[in-house]
């Protein structure tokens, strides 16, 4: 059994891995303000006696150094999502994931954490033409948000580098799956997708709908923190987490009205700002250095991800 931190534990990715590391065994505190986690994704917790929920926020140095006393492994995946919140608000945005980053690099260095696992993003390559995208491409950010999380990832490295703290950062591909907000006004497009669907109403496509995504189930995701958190080293690498696979938003709609059974069409609104065109990953080197494979494909996926919003109606 090890003692690990979760932070945004109470969010969509946080309490999928949080709940998978307490059917292992672990003891595990989670850390969220709950500004955008939910207490219900934590109802799990009622059945393990080794989850302790501490209610504070990254932004605040005093409140991470507590929440890492006694701890060995960080899940860092507290973050103010969306590209499009980033854009209407930079500040607040920078403020959490860039410099509450910070935070948590400092607190876990200085309470003697042995590796901090930290939830980047595939938005850092930008709108590079070049398919699929691979780790040593160069960065360039469209929207605040990209450029917060690939500053995440440099912290990380530096910390590795200069203090010796071992860090990994995933650069997550457009995940999906339960416990995923379809009502949120930043909601990720399957989330509204299936919500739309189920109720009958014209889901909204943002563009033409040719753009394409690496869509990449929850499981997928938790699988590789946990292959992460037995990583014999981690010395600061940045890591593509996706399915390499990738699937239009037209496809996408395809596929979800076949599951529920809807023709109901979609409405095409302008492109929002700051979204890429075009995202695939290149997986060798999380294959490489962590023996990832995706377990679950889109239409899987997808299937599951359904199931689960029709049951919560």
């Amino acid at each position: 059994m090890s003692y690990v931190l979760v932070t945004g534990g109470a969010g969509f990715i946080g309490s999928n891995l949080t709940e998978a590391l307490l059917r292992m065994g672990h003891q595990v505190r989670v850390l969220d303000n709950f500004s955008t986690g939910k207490r219900e994704n934590l109802v799990f917790g009622e059945v393990y006696p080794f989850l302790e929920v501490v209610e504070r926020d990254i932004c605040d140095m005093t409140s991470c150094q507590r929440a890492m006393e006694g701890i060995e492994y960080v899940f860092h995946q507290a973050a103010l999502p969306s590209v499009q919140r980033s854009v209407e608000d930079p500040l607040t945005t920078h403020q959490v994931n860039a410099e509450g980053t910070l935070n948590i690099l400092i607190a876990a260095r200085d309470t003697g954490v042995k590796r901090v696992i930290y939830a980047a993003s595939s938005s850092a390559y930008g709108d590079t033409p070049t398919l699929p995208k691979k780790e040593e491409m160069v960065p360039k950010p469209l929207s605040p948000y990209a450029l917060q999380k690939f500053i995440g990832e440099e912290y990380c490295r530096l910390f590795s580098q200069l203090y010796g703290l071992e860090t990994i950062s995933f650069r997550y591909f457009n995940i999906f799956g339960p416990k995923q907000d379809p009502n949120s006004l930043y909601s990720a497009v399957i989330p509204r997708f299936i919500d739309a669907l189920v109720s009958n109403r014209p889901p909204v496509i943002f563009g033409d709908g040719e753009q394409s995504r690496d869509f990449t189930y929850i499981d997928n995701v938790v699988h590789a923190n946990l292959l992460a958190m037995v990583a014999e080293r981690t010395r600061g690498e940045t890591v593509n987490v996706a399915c390499g696979r990738r699937v239009s938003l037209n496809q996408l709609l395809k596929i979800l009205q076949d599951i529920i059974g809807s023709h109901v069409s979609p409405l095409y609104e302008e492109p929002r700002k700051g979204d890429v065109r075009h995202s695939l990953a290149d997986i060798k080197r999380a294959k490489a250095v962590l023996n990832y494979d995706p377990k679950v494909g889109i239409e899987e996926g997808l299937s599951r991800t359904v199931e689960f919003f029709k049951n919560m109606k």
